[in-house]
């Protein structure tokens, strides 16, 4: 199982500290996690197809509609520069 010395190595890798009660805490966190994964690995799966989810899930979103913006010269009046209709922004690339 993983002890305090592999915690802080990860920790040290992660560029975290950690005090002695967070370093007791993820200790007995990744005892826990990995003890669960030991014990999935314990079920024979030979039969079920890999997935990304437990259960289906579908996208619930809108579908994206070109739609005009009503009052375009609202948005024009924030613009901190700008060239007729459009936004003035910093040249980034050469020529």
């Amino acid at each position: 199982m993983i002890d305090r010395t592999q915690v802080l190595k990860v920790a040290h890798l992660a560029r975290l500290e950690l005090n002695e009660a967070e370093q007791e805490k993820f200790t007995r966190q990744l005892q826990s996690i990995l003890g669960y994964i030991e014990e999935l690995q314990q079920l024979d799966t030979a039969g079920v197809p890999p997935t990304t989810r437990a259960i289906e899930v579908n996208n619930v979103l809108r579908s994206d509609e070109l739609q005009p913006f009503a009052n375009r010269e609202a948005i024009m009046e924030n613009a901190p520069a700008r060239l007729e209709d459009f936004f003035r922004v910093p040249r980034i690339m050469e020529g």
